[in-house]
Order: structure tokens, then C-alpha cells, then sequence
């Protein structure tokens, strides 16, 4: 069982710290894999926001944790207490995953774990971080950036995108998903699409994507085009990748692609279908196709993905 720290300090924001509890506290319904053992660890009670919190354990107790979650840090101009950042430096030290949820990210540098490495915060928050930690590669345009032992996500939504990432990397995209379900999200936004779109998603229900996105996960299994898309939506190529752009932050192929490998891995987890069968069953078309992409987008081969989810899930 994978044990999960949540760091709980006065100054903490609270919506990030109860979607992190949200996700990791339970599993939802019907998934039956041996589920997080979950523990809030603070300095007594502390105080987030108007609420008050009885942590369950000290800050001590992150060292112990395989996964420590930094929720948002409030006032990004005042210091983060040193006994909160050494807890964080010593839990990684001893070989945790550490992870930041929106402003946390300047508690993770303040510890310095992101000096050298690619990081990113809330878009409005992005420059005070290069600022004061010019050793931090910060990209302002992502939403979480996924270094291995050290994550950081953009705010608020990106916080809860980066949550179901980890839960995807540890239990597998049908956990995910199922947990994505119980909390009524999207299942998956790529780390690497825009923070800030115009519109995050249709505002009304004859949007021209509210059909279609729909239309399109239904069809996975064959060969669509963008001239495809475009014309089942009854526009122009360019006018719906201006669509996709606003609402989803990346391209219709992009986005076409992501959903593609998110079903192969969801028939990598569930059959024994062999990778053919996945290819023709994703609109990949071939083997070589499907592990091409596949290998690029999650970092691993099809088959080695198979194993190692397997492997886990065991």
C-alpha cells in the first residue's frame, strides 16, 4: 500500500488541501485495488483559512511517507515556516515523491528541489517565482510538470489534474478515471496543455464542442481527421482549431491523440487483447503506430506498461 503525507501548516489554502484529501483519503466506489493509507501530518492544530484542522500526525511523519503532498502556500510574499520546508527537504531525502499543489511550489523551492529542475505555479504567481529562486527553470504556460520525484501543478483545477496524474502513475488510468467519475472532472489534462484558455470549457449546451467531443470518444476506433471533425461540427478546419484551442488549450490532433493513449491503456489494464487488436480498437492502425506514440506520450512500451500496471495492481 502506497502511503500518502499531506502537509497541513497555518497559511495553507484550503481548497488545495481538500481536493488533495478528496482524491487520496478514499477510494470511490467499486475499485477494489488496495487503496492509499492517507495521513494529514502537522505542527498540532493548525489553522486553514477559516478552518481549524487536527492534523493526524507531526511534520515529522512526511519522512515516512512514500508521496508528500504541499498543498498551496496563501501568502506567497511571507516566508513558508522552516519547520515545514526542512520536513519537505528530509521527506525527499529519505526517497519521497514530493509533490506541490499551486502556490506550494515556492515551499519546494524554499527547500530547494527545484533548483535545476523544470517547475511551474499558478500562471499569476509564475514571475515571483523565478524572481526569488532564479535556479528554478519555471514554465508559466503548464499546467503540472512531472520531474519523477519532484511535481509541481499549476492552481486550483491543474492542482486536481496533477492529483489524478499521480493516481494514474501509481493504480492506472481506469482508477483515475474512476476517481475523475466520482468527483464529476474531466479524467485527463495533460500536464503540458496551456494554464489559461479563453473559455476552460463550452459555456453553453449548442456549443459547437459540447457534441462533439463526445461524438469523438465514441469513434476512437477510426481513422478521424481534422477535415472529419470539422465537418461534423459543421465549420471550417481553422475555425475548429480555434475552438479546441480556446476550450481545451492544445490542438484537435493533440487532443485526439491524448484520448487515443488513454484508451490504450485502459485496454492494457483491463484485456489481454494483444497490441494489434489496440491499435485497430484506438484508430492507431498499426502496432508500430501505437507504440510510437505510446512510448513518447507515457514514457514506456505498451507491453512494459501492461507489466508494470499489473505488477502494481498486484
Amino acid at each position: 500500500m502506497t502511503t500518502v503525507a499531506l502537509a497541513a501548516t497555518d497559511g495553507m489554502l484550503h481548497f488545495e488541501l481538500s481536493l488533495a484529501h478528496e482524491v487520496f483519503a478514499a477510494a470511490p466506489a467499486g475499485v477494489t485495488a488496495p487503496w492509499y493509507d492517507f495521513t494529514v501530518c502537522g505542527p498540532a492544530a493548525v489553522r486553514i483559512g477559516r478552518f481549524r484542522l487536527e492534523p493526524d500526525a507531526g511534520l515529522d511523519r512526511l519522512r515516512q511517507a512514500d508521496t508528500v503532498i504541499v498543498p498551496g502556500w496563501a501568502d506567497i510574499d511571507e516566508e513558508p515556516p522552516a519547520q515545514l520546508v526542512d520536513a519537505v527537504r528530509e521527506a525527499h531525502e529519505a526517497g519521497a515523491r514530493v509533490a506541490s499543489l499551486c502556490t506550494g511550489a515556492f515551499v519546494l523551492a524554499a527547500a530547494g528541489l527545484l533548483d535545476g529542475r523544470r517547475a511551474t505555479t499558478h500562471w499569476a504567481h509564475t514571475e515571483a517565482l523565478a524572481a526569488r529562486h532564479p535556479r528554478v527553470e519555471v514554465d508559466p504556460d503548464v499546467l503540472y510538470v512531472d520531474n519523477g520525484s519532484v511535481l509541481t501543478s499549476a492552481g486550483k483545477a491543474a492542482a486536481l489534474d496533477l492529483c489524478l496524474h499521480l493516481v494514474r502513475l501509481d493504480l492506472g488510468s481506469s482508477v483515475a478515471n474512476a476517481v475523475a467519475r466520482r468527483l464529476v472532472v474531466p479524467p485527463h489534462r495533460a500536464g503540458g496543455q496551456a494554464q489559461f484558455v479563453t473559455a476552460p470549457v463550452p459555456e453553453q449546451d449548442d456549443h459547437p464542442l459540447a457534441a462533439l467531443l463526445p461524438w469523438i470518444i465514441e469513434r476512437l476506433d477510426q481513422p478521424l481527421t481534422v477535415e472529419d471533425l470539422a465537418r461534423r461540427a459543421g465549420m471550417s478546419s481553422r475555425h475548429l482549431g480555434r475552438h479546441f484551442r480556446a476550450v481545451t488549450g492544445t490542438t484537435p490532433l493533440q487532443w485526439l491523440l491524448t484520448q487515443r493513449i488513454r484508451h490504450a491503456q485502459e485496454l492494457l489494464e483491463k484485456t489481454d487483447d494483444g497490441v494489434d487488436s489496440i491499435a485497430a480498437a484506438t484508430g492507431m492502425g498499426t502496432a508500430t503506430t501505437l507504440r510510437r506514440h505510446f512510448n513518447r506520450t507515457v514514457g514506456v512500451p505498451p507491453d512494459a506498461y501492461r507489466r508494470t500496471f499489473r505488477s502494481r495492481t498486484r
